[in-house]
């Protein structure tokens, strides 16, 4: 069997799963030929029309011409917003498989403002390139959430859609308490203060406002109380709050860290904090629980089915009921280290031989068709 992967450019989440995904099916099916393919990279922040011309002509033009003529008994697109490559592929005869993570534009049309140069023009191709998911032999959907989206808004048979959810890499375990504590030294939080976490964007989905008005409460309430964001720094809005509020002794951003440092802030941290409004998976959820950081997260969109009964589910609204839940941690060690051992579990469920070998099964089920 001749598999080829068709990769976008680089971009940290798709290749997390890109990896993950190669890896697992070289486990699983050691005697196929994986061939992974990816278009040559284009500085995505640079604002020079000579760049994104380049880029246009690389995306739509050229790395689809390149991954046709390749041979193969498959392909598998696995980043949904590069589907329009089924249209180049249809001709082959060969069955395609993509993956779609989300559908979140539907819902969020400004969630391309401010990561790219023309906004506009992005979500116009990025429209083209999910219609084409409709041409695809099988969608694999990382969540039921996305999967019921897929099939509602581009009116593709549920027959047609596999649900195999994203892993967590083995670097994300828990760590030694001393280099926990270590870490926590140098971040100048002392042991006995609550240690709030957030990895990620900071798009409006995300509800990073929500988590700085727990802060606040639970300020008010004289808890010892740290939140941590990881990811993309605090919107100008929520700085306004920030100083509104007398938050800038309760808060540290902590940049954009490597694979080795976010696993010891997980560790350091005392809880995950994931109110978002809207996700195609969590995979920071499911990063924490595998690091043994307990989880507070909405209980809408893919949440739920990500932490099952091993974190705590809230409206991501009810910042009352946030604090509450927050609180309640801190205060009940057994029912804090339940969640934790609960997490570890959960997260050990996700590896990527799992997703691997239900993605092999999708792959053989169209080869013994043809």
């Amino acid at each position: 069997m001749r598999v080829v992967i068709a990769r976008p450019m680089p971009e940290f989440s798709m290749d997390v799963y890109a990896n993950g995904l190669i890896s697992g099916l070289r486990t699983v099916r050691p005697h196929w030929e994986i061939v992974e393919l990816a278009p040559n990279p284009v500085d995505r922040r640079s604002r020079s029309l000579f760049l994104r011309v380049r880029k246009f002509y690389e995306r739509f033009w050229r790395f689809p011409s390149i991954v046709k003529h390749q041979q193969a008994d498959i392909f598998h697109v696995i980043d949904h917003s590069e589907a329009h490559i089924i249209h180049w592929l249809k001709k082959t005869g060969r069955p395609v498989v993509v993956t779609c993570h989300d559908l979140i534009n539907f819902f969020y049309s400004d969630n391309l403002k401010g990561s790219v140069q023309l906004p506009f023009v992005s979500s116009g191709m990025w429209l083209r390139s999910v219609k084409a998911m409709q041409h695809a032999n099988h969608v694999i959907a990382v969540s039921s959430v996305t999967a019921k989206d897929t099939s509602q808004i581009l009116n593709i048979d549920p027959a047609r859609i596999a649900v195999i959810p994203n892993a967590v890499e083995a670097i994300f375990q828990p760590l030694p308490n001393n280099q926990v504590e270590s870490f926590r030294q140098k971040q100048g939080v002392p042991s006995e203060t609550i240690c709030l976490l957030n990895v990620g964007s900071n798009h409006p989905r995300k509800n990073i406002s929500t988590i700085l008005k727990v802060v606040q409460i639970l300020k008010e309430r004289k808890l010892p109380i740290q939140f941590w964001k990881a990811g993309s720094n605090f919107t100008e809005e929520d700085q306004v709050f920030i100083q509104s509020q007398g938050l800038e002794g309760h808060v540290s951003y902590l940049g954009k860290p490597d694979k080795s440092t976010l696993v010891q802030i997980y560790n350091a941290a005392d809880i995950l904090m994931a109110p978002s409004l809207h996700e195609g998976f969590g995979i920071t959820i499911l990063e924490a629980m595998a690091c043994g950081t307990p989880v507070i997260t909405s209980n809408v969109s893919a949440m739920p089915e990500v932490v099952g009964d091993a974190g705590i589910l809230v409206d991501p609204m009810n910042c009352q009921a946030i604090a509450d839940s927050v609180e309640h941690l801190y205060k009940n060690t057994d029912y804090r280290q339940n969640l934790i051992e609960n997490g570890i579990k959960r997260a050990k469920q996700f590896t990527w031989e799992a997703s691997a070998e239900q993605i092999a099964r999708v792959y053989e089920k169209f080869l013994d068709k043809n």
